[in-house]
């Protein structure tokens, strides 16, 4: 099964719709990032197309590679000050820690639950996997579950929501477990942005494979599993079109929910 990643998000949207005039007639979603890092840049530009349907102001805060850690955290602010949601793209300018921005990020203000504070949203990758698990009636529990990268926004709520579900979990990352390993498992989730590193060979027939290792190869997006991967997956999410629109749908539901409370 290949999952139509933009036929889901467009339902969840339109159940958004059906929403939005019970929240205020103005609502913005804040978004700090870097000027000049063109990924980040076309990502924004997708979640401003679903910002435009369902009425919602993004308002952008951009830092350069002069910027400094006080002008960032004075641009984060701003942001709260106004919005009711705020993302953090990444990869912010190298000279901001990431670790500072997040520690000064309210936890009712994270659409992404990135700060690692108490909140009542989820991380909106590990919504978008529950919701193909669920269409797709994938049983996760006992299933042998390995998860590629550790990433705040893949890696580490992915690996979280599969122990969740009562899977047996394993990461993977270049200094920790070993690729080999994905021939025995089951469920497998890549996050590591490494574009076609994962053969149709590699992998279990009939592995539940979600790739939302988005990056960009050859001016275009890529996954970290090739296409032909899907050839040997009982389910399969592709890159482009699969988790990812599914997760920036998730990331409008989150602001929906901090908006009400």
């Amino acid at each position: 099964m290949i999952i139509d990643g933009k036929k889901i998000a467009e339902e969840i949207i339109e159940g958004l719709l059906l929403e939005r005039d019970a929240l205020p007639p103005v609502l913005k979603l804040g978004v700090l990032m870097g000027q000049d890092d063109a990924a980040s840049q076309s990502f924004v530009k997708i979640k401003e197309r679903v910002a435009d349907k369902l009425r919602v102001v993004v308002v952008r805060e951009l830092l350069t590679d002069d910027s400094t850690i006080a002008e960032a955290l004075r641009a984060l602010e701003r942001l709260s000050s106004t919005c009711k949601g705020i993302i953090i793209q990444m990869p912010l300018p190298p000279q901001i820690e990431l670790a500072d921005i997040l520690a000064a990020l309210p936890g009712d203000k994270d659409v992404d639950a990135v700060s690692g504070k108490r909140t009542v949203v989820q991380a909106p990758v590990a919504e978008a996997i529950s919701e193909v698990f669920v269409r797709a009636g994938v049983a996760a529990a006992n299933k042998k579950a390995i998860v590629v990268g550790a990433g705040r926004l893949v890696g580490v709520p992915a690996a979280a929501l599969l122990k969740d579900l009562s899977a047996r979990v394993s990461v993977v990352t270049r200094n920790e477990g070993s690729l080999t390993d994905l021939k025995d498992a089951d469920i497998v989730v890549l996050g590591a942005g490494d574009p076609g590193f994962v053969k149709p060979e590699m992998l279990k027939e009939g592995v539940v494979l979600i790739d939302a290792g988005t990056s960009e190869a050859s001016g275009r997006l890529a996954g970290d599993a090739t296409p032909e991967c899907a050839e040997v997956a009982s389910v399969f999410t592709p890159v482009p079109g699969g988790i990812g629109p599914i997760a920036v749908a998730m990331i409008f539901k989150n602001l929906f929910i901090l908006a009400k409370k």
